[in-house]
């Protein structure tokens, strides 16, 4: 079977559909004890240091991890996306372009989608039934965020998770259900936890591997995580069009669109304090000056650059974050 290499989410049923097997090159990154090892290979190959180290680090993962072809998304993600699959395309690696369009329009959203399809030869009917299939894995993973949000069982990083890997499944959308639902079941037997600071985490996933644990070692969790939870779709109607599923997926669509969802789950999700995560040397840390001005809840705003664990600096703000939104709630 074909492994077609992610950027970021793009409409997978239409892989699976072709019978081919999703592969998002972010979590293959991220989760490799490799991870700096890709970024120097990248910038030996000429990537400049001052770049985001989430694409070097995608540019090795493709070409070492036995991936067919890569979908790139060239409108809605990375601004450094479109350089990067020419640098692919020099070293023989077939790309194909994704667009979420910027105007949000359904056509615009229509002719993106069918222009996949085409490429993978599959109709809406194989589209439908696939999208059929994946909205029950969808929903679970929407209880396993209600386990976290409004249950206090499941942790701040199993919440990330589940949901991240909502991006390609796993590779395998069968497999990744049977293993949610152990997860599941290990979660709900669970007392719930009780007086923690409630924190939302938006921003990309981060770079670093420990912040869930470093959050609740200080007395916080993370309840609510932003662009995972939209990488899940898990809010999804059975009956919404591909289209539509895909236009109402936040994350592509500016920090305007994103901050109407982030101040709802502020309020349903009861948040004390949000974090902020901003990837150096990418332009949305720019984005920030309006999370900070339009959210009426505290904000700290943290830093990643390399793969790894949390820099003192960074813990020690943390810690300070959630010690001062715990004495303000005594």
């Amino acid at each position: 079977m074909k492994k077609v290499g992610l950027t970021t989410t793009i409409p997978v049923e239409v892989l699976i559909a072709a019978g081919a097997i999703p592969v998002d090159l972010n979590n293959i990154f991220v989760t490799s004890h490799k991870g700096k090892e890709f970024i120097e290979k990248a910038e030996l190959q000429g990537f400049p240091r001052n770049l985001c180290s989430w694409i070097k680090g995608l540019y090795s993962v493709a070409l070492e991890s036995g991936i067919d072809e890569v979908i790139g998304v060239c409108e809605g993600d990375c601004s450094n996306t479109d350089a990067l699959l020419e640098v692919w395309k020099m070293k023989k690696l077939k790309v194909i372009q994704f667009g979420f369009p910027r105007n949000r329009s359904k056509e615009g959203m229509e002719r993106e989608i069918r222009g996949l399809m085409s490429q993978y030869d599959v109709s809406m009917d194989d589209i439908e039934k696939v999208k059929g299939q994946l909205h029950h894995v969808r929903q679970r993973v929407k209880y396993l965020d209600e386990l976290t949000w409004k249950y206090n069982k499941a942790l701040g990083f199993e919440n990330h998770l589940w949901q991240v890997c909502c991006s390609d499944f796993n590779g395998d959308y069968v497999k990744f259900s049977k293993d949610l639902e152990k997860v599941i079941s290990e979660i709900e037997s669970r007392e719930p936890k009780k007086d923690e600071v409630r924190l939302g985490y938006i921003g990309v996933p981060p770079i670093f591997t420990d912040i869930y644990d470093v959050i609740e070692e200080y007395g916080g969790r993370a309840v609510y995580n932003e662009v995972q939870r939209e990488f899940a779709m898990t809010e999804s109607d059975i009956k919404d069009s591909i289209y539509d599923m895909y236009l109402n997926f936040s994350y592509p669509y500016g920090i305007g669109f994103r901050l109407q969802k982030i101040k709802e789950e502020i309020q349903l999700r009861n948040l004390d304090g949000i974090i902020h995560y901003v990837q150096a040397f990418c332009y949305k840390g720019i984005e920030d000056i309006v999370v900070k001005n339009k959210l009426d809840i505290p904000v700290l705003t943290i830093e990643g650059d390399l793969p790894g664990k949390l820099d003192a600096r960074t813990r020690l703000r943390i810690e300070s974050f959630i010690d001062m939104i715990g004495d303000h709630k005594l």
